[in-house]
C-alpha cells in the first residue's frame, strides 16, 4: 500500500505548511482513493488525478481547505464523494462509524471522531506498514482531529469539547499506528500522540479554569477575551479569533460540568474525572 502526500497550496496559520491530500493506492490495482482534496485549485487536482484513476473520495470534515474541491475532481473522475455529512455527498450515501471500504484494493475503517466538528472522521487503514517504521500497527488517517504540529481549534461548545476528548481516548486504543494529519507532517505511535493531546487539553482546562477564578476574585467579567488573553497570551493577532473561540468552548464546558451535579461539584472535578478516565482505560498500546 502506498500513501502519497500532495501537499495543496494554501499555507497559513491554520493550515500550517497547506492542506495535506492523501492518494492511497496498492500497487496491484489501477485505481486510487483521494483522501480531502483540498481547496479549489486546478493545478492541484492535476497533481492527484496524475497518481491515478480516482475511484473514491473521502472527506475527513466539512472544512473548505479539505473539501472545496471535492466536486470538481468528482466530476473529473466520476468518482462518488462520501463523507459523514450527507450533504458532502455525491453518488454515495454517508459514511458511518465502524463501516469498513474496500476500494481500489485498499481496505479502510471508519472512526467517528467528533470534536474539532461535529461530522470529524478519522479513517485507519490497517494493512499500512510504512517501510521506514515496519513494526508499527497500521496508519491513522486524522483530517484535522490530530495535526501534526500544534493542536486544533475545538469551538462548538461545551458538547464539542466533551466528545473531542472522548475521540482522543478512542484513538489511544490503536497503539502504535503512524498518524498522517490532515496539516503538518506524519507522527510516529498514535497512543502517545492521544495521550499528549489529553494531557495538553486537560493543562488548558485548569488554566482556564484558575483564570476564571482571579477574574472573579477580582470583581473582573469572566469573558472569552479576558481568559484568552491571559492563557493564550503567546498568541499573534493574526490567530486571537481562534484563542478566544477555544476560550469560550472550556468556559462553556467547564459551566456545563458543574452545573450537572452527577459531572461533580467543582471544575477540577471535571477535569479530574477525564484524567483518571484516561489512566484507567487500557489498549493495545498500553
Amino acid at each position: 500500500m502506498q500513501v502519497n502526500r500532495v501537499l495543496a497550496r494554501n499555507p497559513g496559520p491554520m493550515t500550517l505548511e497547506g492542506t495535506n491530500t492523501l492518494v492511497v493506492r496498492n500497487p496491484d490495482h489501477h485505481g486510487v482513493l483521494v483522501i480531502d482534496p483540498g481547496p479549489l485549485d486546478v493545478l492541484h487536482l492535476e497533481r492527484l488525478t496524475r497518481l491515478g484513476r480516482v475511484e473514491l473520495i473521502l472527506l475527513t470534515h466539512h472544512h473548505g481547505d479539505h473539501t472545496q474541491s471535492a466536486h470538481r475532481l468528482a466530476a473529473m473522475s466520476s468518482a462518488p464523494i462520501r463523507a459523514a455529512d450527507e450533504r458532502l455527498c455525491l453518488r454515495a450515501g454517508p459514511l458511518v462509524d465502524g463501516e469498513e471500504i474496500v476500494a481500489g484494493g485498499v481496505r479502510l475503517n471508519v472512526i467517528e471522531t467528533a470534536g474539532h466538528t461535529a461530522d470529524s472522521l478519522c479513517f485507519y487503514l490497517p494493512d499500512d506498514r510504512p517501510i521506514d517504521v515496519p513494526r508499527k500497527t497500521g496508519s491513522m488517517i486524522t483530517g484535522d482531529t490530530i495535526l501534526g504540529r500544534g493542536t486544533p481549534v475545538i469551538s462548538e461548545g461545551a458538547s464539542a469539547l466533551r466528545d473531542y476528548l472522548s475521540s482522543l481516548h478512542r484513538l489511544a486504543d490503536y497503539g502504535d499506528a503512524v498518524v498522517i494529519p490532515g496539516h503538518g507532517p506524519r507522527l510516529d505511535n498514535l497512543r502517545a500522540v492521544s495521550e499528549l493531546y489529553l494531557n495538553h487539553r486537560l493543562g488548558r482546562l485548569r488554566d482556564v479554569e484558575r483564570v476564571a477564578k482571579e477574574l472573579r476574585d477580582a470583581g473582573d467579567l469572566v469573558t472569552a477575551s479576558n481568559v484568552a488573553s491571559r492563557v493564550y497570551a503567546h498568541v499573534d493577532e493574526e490567530t486571537k479569533w481562534a484563542a478566544e473561540a477555544s476560550a469560550a468552548t472550556q468556559l462553556a464546558f467547564l459551566a456545563a460540568e458543574t452545573s450537572e451535579p452527577e459531572r461533580g461539584t467543582s471544575a477540577s472535578s471535571a477535569v479530574h474525572r477525564f484524567d483518571e478516565g484516561f489512566a484507567r482505560r487500557e489498549g493495545p498500546g498500553r
